[in-house]
C-alpha cells in the first residue's frame, strides 16, 4: 500500500502533440488519487526543465508521446532520483521507436505485419511493398502523421507527410480486420477491447472526437470472440509487451484479420488514463476500477524503484 501521505506529482501535458489528451489523463489521474485521500499534485511539463514540488516521493507520469514516453522524461527523473511510474528508460525509447519495436517483435516471434523502413533523408521516395499499405512516423503516438494507403495515386503524398516527422519511415501491410487492444498490468493479459470507429480507422479524430469535432468510435469490451481467438490475442498481446521488457503496465495495440490471426502493431506505455479510456475499460472488465488502476500502478512502479 502507499502511504497516504507519500507526496505524488501528476506529470501532465508535455511538449508533444497529445498534450491536451494528457492533460485530460493527468487530471482524472490526479482527481482519483486526491479523491482516495491521497498526497497528490499537479505538475504541467512544458520541457525538460520542470520543476517538482519539494519532497516527492513517486512521479506519476501521464504524459503521452514525446518526451513523456520515449525515454527523455525517464531519464530526467532517475537523474534527479525521483521514482516513476511505468516503462523505464530503454523500454520506453523502444516501445516508443516503431522502428526499434518492430525489430524486437520479429526476433521474438511476434506476429506482426510485414513491413519495411523507407529512407527519406534525400527526399520523400515510394515503399517496395505493394498497395494497400500504413506509412507512419515511427516516433509520433496517436496516429499522428499515419496514413492508410489504398491506392497508388496516394503513396507520395503519405510518404510527403511521414517525412515531416522523421526520415525513416515505416511502412506497413495493411491487413483489414478488427482493431483491437489489450491492457496488460503486472505481467498479465486483461480483456481485450475491441474497437469500431464510425468512420475510417482509429486514427486522432474518431479517438478523440471531443478535441477534433470526429464522429468517434464504439467500444466493446470484453470483445466477442470466441475463446481460440481470444486466447490467440491475449498471447500476442503480452509476447509482444514482454519482447520490449516494458515494466508494470502497457496496452497493446492488435489487429485481427478474417481468418483470426492476431497482427501486434505497438505497445503503448503511457495510454489513456480517463475514465473511459481503453486502458481502463480493459481493467474494469478484470474488476479493477479507475481508483483501484491508478493506484496499482503506483504501488507497482514504487515496488520496482525501491529496490
Amino acid at each position: 500500500m502507499i502511504a497516504k501521505d507519500l507526496l505524488i506529482a501528476v506529470l501532465m501535458g508535455g511538449p508533444g502533440s497529445e498534450r491536451d489528451v494528457s492533460l485530460a489523463s493527468g487530471n482524472a489521474v490526479l482527481k482519483a488519487l486526491q479523491t482516495a485521500g491521497y498526497n497528490a499534485v499537479p505538475v504541467d511539463v512544458s520541457g525538460p526543465d520542470f520543476e517538482l514540488p519539494a519532497g516527492t516521493g513517486l512521479a506519476y507520469n501521464v504524459i503521452h508521446g514525446t518526451f513523456g514516453e520515449d525515454g527523455q522524461l525517464q531519464q530526467i527523473l532517475e537523474d534527479r532520483g525521483v521514482p516513476y511510474t511505468g516503462a523505464g528508460v530503454t523500454s520506453s525509447r523502444i516501445a516508443f521507436d516503431k522502428n526499434l519495436a518492430k525489430e524486437k517483435f520479429l526476433v521474438a516471434g511476434v506476429p506482426t505485419p510485414a513491413s519495411e523502413i523507407v529512407d527519406v533523408s534525400a527526399g520523400p521516395k515510394l515503399p517496395t511493398i505493394p498497395v494497400p499499405f500504413v506509412v507512419k512516423p515511427p516516433r509520433e503516438g496517436s496516429s499522428v502523421g499515419v496514413t492508410i494507403v489504398k491506392d497508388e495515386a496516394q503513396a507520395m503524398a503519405a510518404m510527403e507527410t511521414a517525412a515531416k516527422y522523421g526520415n525513416d519511415i515505416l511502412v506497413e501491410a495493411f491487413v483489414e480486420g478488427k482493431e483491437l487492444t489489450v491492457g496488460i498490468l503486472e505481467d498479465t493479459a486483461m480483456p481485450i477491447v475491441h474497437i469500431a470507429p464510425r468512420d475510417g480507422f482509429y486514427d486522432m479524430a474518431n479517438k478523440y472526437p471531443w478535441l477534433s469535432g470526429g464522429v468517434g468510435s464504439d467500444y466493446y469490451c470484453p470483445a466477442d470472440l470466441d475463446a481460440e481467438t481470444t486466447r490467440r490475442v491475449l498471447e500476442a498481446a503480452l509476447a509482444g509487451h514482454r519482447s520490449l521488457g516494458v515494466e508494470v503496465y502497457s496496452r497493446v495495440d492488435v489487429l485481427l484479420d478474417a481468418a483470426g490471426n492476431p497482427f501486434v502493431l505497438e505497445a503503448n506505455t503511457i495510454p489513456g488514463m480517463t475514465e473511459t479510456s481503453l486502458l481502463p475499460k480493459s481493467a474494469a472488465a478484470q474488476g479493477i476500477d479507475f481508483t483501484a488502476l491508478c493506484l496499482k500502478i503506483a504501488e507497482l512502479s514504487l515496488a520496482l524503484r525501491s529496490r
